[in-house]
């Protein structure tokens, strides 16, 4: 089971390009439905865990999902194998930078990529959002203007959301007796 986790992590990690939310939607292929580890719905909290805690989203996501599959040496497995092909594709690029730099096929296959970046980016946003309340569609918009319009800390955005979200569960559960 480790090599399984470890072997889909690296696949993960050798084949996205664009960052950890360009990764998101191959994670959630692979763990939810080609290798059926994990609900979709647990899937959706761990990646809230993940975007909640610090450092880069791809990197807690394998090591929450490593760690629900196979606890400590699970979230090493997942996290070797999507680190292992980042740190060596881009030590083999930092060797040869200075030679690659200005060569225009490189230039041309980059501008290619960008377009599928985007795209990969988009689909876990569209993803989350598929099965929200209204209410809360019109809430991540006005955050995410608030960050890119108005300026405003995505730190702060976050303790806000976190404190209204305890509020509201804190109110709900004096509703249902709990």
């Amino acid at each position: 089971m480790l090599f399984d986790i470890f072997k889909t992590f690296f696949k993960i990690g050798v084949f996205t390009f664009g960052g950890g939310y360009a990764m998101i939607p191959l994670i959630g292929a692979e763990v939810i439905d080609r290798r059926g580890w994990i609900a979709e719905k647990d899937f959706l909290e761990l990646l809230t865990l993940a975007q909640s805690a610090p450092g880069p989203i791809a990197l807690n996501t394998a090591v929450f999902v490593g760690y629900k599959m196979q606890r400590y040496a699970g979230a090493l497995a997942a996290v070797m194998g999507v680190v292992v092909p980042s740190f060596t594709i881009i030590l083999i690029i930092a060797m040869f930078f200075s030679d690659i730099r200005d060569n225009q096929w490189v230039d041309a296959a980059f501008r290619g990529m960008r377009p599928a970046v985007v795209a990969l980016i988009v689909a876990p946003v569209i993803g989350l959002a598929r099965g929200m309340h209204a209410a809360l569609i019109a809430v991540a918009a006005a955050v995410a203007a608030a960050v890119w319009y108005w300026g405003f800390s995505p730190v702060w955005l976050l303790l806000a959301g976190a404190a209204a979200g305890a509020l509201w569960v804190a109110l709900r559960g004096k509703e249902a007796g709990l």
